[in-house]
């Protein structure tokens, strides 16, 4: 153990492997904040970085009992978060992501500069890395350590030193041969800057004493075979290529090895995976037959939660909600149709509701929305037709405040078989609400200003990945003269807005608050029936005007909103109708 430094939150220390012709190899160890999914966010776990891979326990005390995953770093990616200071990200083909936070700036620091140290000094990404090469093997390495660990059997290795070793000899040979003919030539370059005059040079004595160095250089005596240098060179190139082909044998042979074992691996996960998701779906159906719950939808990383700096586009927000919202449809196939909801309701007060301090802005509101419902859709009111389904017609008029889509919406509608009454008090009454209301996940009834009046909170189930929301709002319901239509048997409207209590403020949570005001009305209409028969559901008609301006309170993108209104409001008001028929076929008609 050369060097050891200890704090409070990571373990560091560095190793040298023998192995590994001195290179040092960092270790790391410590408790990190991991992302775990969108019910349980961010959780402390153990994280240990060994041997090249970053593993993760529940907690120090679990190491021994084997990690609950890991990462190698030969291929990871480690990036510092652009905007939070304490947090990054370690990844691995796009496929497998890390989120990890530390406690502070430093230790965060701490952690990617040893992880991307590692991959340094280890040599990964480097040009000594076989894998990055593919299978090509550089032949001026000397070190054996070139194939990282579990590339090659030891067989393979050990065939690959020996050719390597042959290459070495070839090379030798060729150096020899090309230092003999270039010896030759240089002499005969010599040679040939003599002058003419003095071609005719005088051999020394035999018993000469002059310096041997001097003794002059005869081609003739001193010739080289170049025939068979030739020969030899050829044989020596054959050679090293014969080499070279043996060695990408060999390569292949166990990339083919390794090929054959990873398919055979990937139709084990294949088959554990399907054994696991036919259990899942048993315990889920077993579980639903006896506690009917909603299922929890796991996404991707933080950063795709709803908010200015979120990575999806507008086209994949819009499909995540999509998705969600099939899967909300779903589950209200799948299961039974939800119990009706026994909901408290508070003891009406002594005083008239006339004397609350929300009445005023009740009546007031009641009646403007009552004008605007039925006022026509013609003329310079901007409204388009974006939704038509039978007698259904949808308009809406686009407009935004502080960024965010508010587009006024107006839809009309016929409906037999139930009259005004019955439609409106559905629509009101806390008793059916979460029968029609397919997003709602908890409702309450926070005060009752009288009988005809309730202010209402709802929490609505959270699609992916838009923040959940929650509503808190007054409701009522009121019959009103119709003056305008005498054909019409009576007029009903139920009137929903915003409003503010202290006791529940907006945003105190994980909600965030929509702010609304919702019309419905509804008129009666009954055909004259046959000569002494009583009036029955076949004689009556109820015409239906729906106004809503829903304010969704947070960040989304406006073409995702105005797309999710468009293909959710029809079927809103198609399940809404058909609910009221469903509750009422059975029972006596309410005027």
């Amino acid at each position: 153990m050369a060097e050891e430094k200890v704090n409070t939150h990571c373990h560091y220390s560095e190793e040298e492997d023998e192995e590994s012709d001195g290179v040092v190899v960092p270790e790391l160890q410590g408790i990190l904040s991991k992302w775990t999914n969108y019910i349980h966010g961010w959780q402390s776990r153990f994280i240990v970085l060994k041997d090249g891979t970053l593993s993760y326990y529940k907690s120090e005390q679990d190491s021994g009992f084997g990690c609950r995953g890991s990462i190698g770093l030969y291929k990871a990616v480690i990036k510092a978060h652009e905007f939070d200071e304490c947090r990054f990200d370690v990844s691995v083909n796009d496929c497998l992501v890390w989120y990890l936070r530390a406690n502070s700036p430093e230790e965060k620091q701490r952690w990617v500069d040893v992880l991307k140290s590692y991959k340094a000094e280890s040599g990964y990404g480097s040009e000594n890395s076989l894998k990055r090469h593919g299978s090509a093997v550089s032949l001026t390495s000397n070190t054996q350590s070139t194939a990282s660990a579990g590339s090659f059997s030891k067989r393979g290795i050990r065939g690959l030193k020996e050719k390597l070793a042959e290459m070495e000899t070839f090379k030798n040979i060729l150096v020899q041969q090309i230092d003999t003919l270039q010896k030759y030539f240089d002499n005969c370059a010599d040679i040939a800057k003599v002058s003419p005059a003095t071609n005719q040079r005088k051999k020394p004595a035999r018993n000469s004493k002059e310096n041997l160095t001097d003794v002059e250089f005869d081609p003739a005596e001193q010739s080289v075979d170049f025939k068979g240098e030739a020969i030899t060179f050829k044989a020596t190139s054959e050679g090293v290529l014969a080499t070279l082909q043996h060695c990408l044998d060999l390569m292949t042979q166990r990339e083919d090895a390794w090929r054959r074992r990873w398919e055979r691996e990937v139709e084990k996960r294949r088959r554990v995976e399907e054994l696991y998701y036919k259990a899942v779906k048993e315990q889920v159906a077993a579980s639903r037959e006896d506690f009917p719950t909603r299922r929890v939808l796991i996404h991707g990383g933080p950063d795709y939660e709803e908010g200015p700096h979120s990575t999806l586009c507008d086209e994949e927000f819009y499909d995540a909600v999509e998705t969600g919202l099939d899967k909300i449809d779903e589950e209200n196939q799948l299961r039974d149709r939800l119990k009706q909801k026994v909901v408290s309701i508070p003891t009406s007060p002594t005083t008239s509701a006339a004397k609350h301090r929300l009445w005023p802005e009740i009546d007031k509101v009641s009646t403007e929305q009552l004008h605007y419902a039925r006022l026509g859709v013609g003329g310079a009111g901007g409204w388009q037709l974006f939704a038509e389904d039978g007698d259904m017609r949808m308009y809406r008029r686009e407009e935004e405040a502080d960024g965010l889509v508010v587009d006024p919406l107006k839809a009309c509608h016929v409906v037999k078989g139930v009259t005004g009454h019955e439609v409106c008090n559905i629509f009101y009454s806390p008793e059916y609400r979460s029968g029609w209301e397919a997003t709602l996940e908890d409702m309450t009834v926070v005060e009752k200003i009288s009988d005809d009046t309730l202010v209402f909170l709802q929490t609505h189930k959270r699609i992916w990945p838009a923040s959940q929301r929650d509503a808190l709002f007054w409701s009522h319901i009121r019959r009103v003269s119709d003056d305008q239509d005498p054909d019409a048997h009576d007029l009903w409207i139920v009137c929903n807005h915003s409003t503010e209590y202290t006791e529940h403020p907006p945003n105190a949570g994980k909600c965030v608050r929509v702010y609304l005001t919702v019309c419905l009305v509804c008129q009666t209409f009954i055909d004259p029936p046959k000569e002494g028969s009583e009036i029955t559901r076949d004689d009556i008609t109820c015409k239906i005007t729906y106004c809503s301006v829903v304010n969704p309170g947070g960040w989304a993108p406006a073409a995702v909103l105005r797309a999710v209104y468009k293909r959710e409001y029809p079927k809103f008001l198609k399940r809404f109708t058909s609910y009221c028929i469903d509750q009422c076929k059975d029972k006596p008609i309410l005027f």
